[in-house]
């Protein structure tokens, strides 16, 4: 899904555009217990509460592509569909009325999920008319298509604040018993995918709001027969680790700022085309970079050798996962310097009297906390 696609999905996701058919619920306890489960029909719910439950599913189509939203596609042995591929697709084609299906994936949550506070899981179909257009724009009457899907989302609930509270009776303020509140989700799935303005029965959508702390064994209970892509910490920290090992002397201040030039250019450009798939760095490309800023052969030989060691064959990589472009920094053992990205040429690496140093332009605007200062 690019992020049109996504665009398109979440704008349903308000009382009057949308064709929500139930939404289902299990309410967990830190333990894993159920203390309880319900079904709600949108017809029946009040208008403010059917908004707060599609503002929870509308975070679950948030955050960057590749990131925060991770795209999955199922393999079949033989023809067959995974069983998870075969869960997913009874909620769907069933509206979530299959209590079964239901009931089997509120157990693969709870027993694949770790938490320390209670949680729910809310589970919900739609029904989307896709409207189909003709090549003038005009919209076709008879030519849309039923895009049927479900979303997930898994909430933490959590004890309010307790605070003072105006008692109009009392004419006082008192101190509220707080309540157990919903968060935003953590976690959460879309499936099937929407691509090309049509259902994608073997790709789905999972999203995840700690980047640093991702779900693996939810992940890996609900898309064990899919091809999860490698997650973006460890996209982040093996790029690193394979530039600094198999380059040594040769992975340069100007090296480093030649890649994050390239990544943040990637990044850039894929911004500026919401109907284009997420990006991906192939490793080809990463060693004609290389090149270009000077590595020898060998140190591009190594480079090669380390990425597919510890990456594999023909795996690609997530330009926003590689790299934060809005940082570039650097690191001593008692100072820490941080650089607006197209500024980083404005620091060089030179070793004088044989003391390493580095050397930090400075024309004029600086300061010292808070104070200017004078560079005599």
């Amino acid at each position: 899904m690019n992020k049109k696609d996504i665009t398109e999905i979440k704008r349903r996701l308000n009382p009057e555009r949308n064709n929500l058919t139930v939404v289902r619920g299990c309410y967990v306890d830190s333990h894993g217990d159920i203390l309880s489960r319900f079904d709600l029909s949108p017809y029946t719910m009040p208008t403010d509460e059917a908004e707060r439950y599609l503002a929870l599913f509308s975070k679950v189509l948030s955050g960057t592509l590749e990131k925060n939203l991770i795209s999955v596609n199922f393999t079949s042995s033989d023809g067959e569909m995974p069983p998870e591929q075969k869960l997913l697709m009874a909620l769907r084609d069933s509206a979530l009325t299959d209590d079964e299906a239901v009931s089997l994936m509120f157990d693969k949550v709870i027993a694949s999920h770790s938490s320390q506070e209670n949680y729910l899981v809310l589970l919900m179909h739609d029904a989307y008319d896709v409207p189909s257009y003709s090549a003038d724009g005009q919209r076709l009457e008879d030519g849309s298509d039923v895009f049927h899907y479900i979303l997930m989302a898994l909430c933490p609930v959590r004890l309010g604040k307790s605070a003072l509270f105006y008692d109009g009776a009392e004419k006082g303020f008192h101190t509220h018993i707080p309540d157990m509140r919903v968060a935003a989700p953590t976690f959460g799935l879309m499936y099937p995918a929407f691509e090309n303005r049509s259902a994608n029965i073997h790709a789905g959508l999972y999203y995840q709001k700690d980047i640093k702390n991702p779900e693996t064994d939810l992940t890996d209970a609900l898309f064990a027969g899919a091809q999860a892509p490698v997650s973006p910490m460890e996209q982040q920290e093996a790029f690193g680790a394979i530039l600094s090992d198999s380059l040594g002397s040769e992975c340069s201040l100007g090296l480093l700022d030649a890649v994050h030039t390239h990544l943040r250019q990637r990044i850039a450009d894929q911004k500026a085309d919401k109907t284009a798939e997420p990006a991906k760095v192939t490793k080809r490309e990463l060693e004609h970079v290389l090149a270009e800023a000077g590595v020898t052969d060998e140190g591009v030989q190594a480079f090669s050798e380390a990425y597919d060691d510890q990456l594999g064959e023909g795996v690609d990589l997530s330009p926003v996962n590689m790299i934060d472009p809005g940082k570039f920094s650097l690191k001593l053992p008692d100072i820490s310097i941080r650089v607006t990205p197209d500024r980083a040429h404005l620091i060089t690496a030179q070793m004088i009297d044989g003391v390493k140093y580095l050397l930090i332009r400075a024309d004029e605007g600086v300061e010292v906390n808070g104070v200017n200062v004078v560079i005599e």
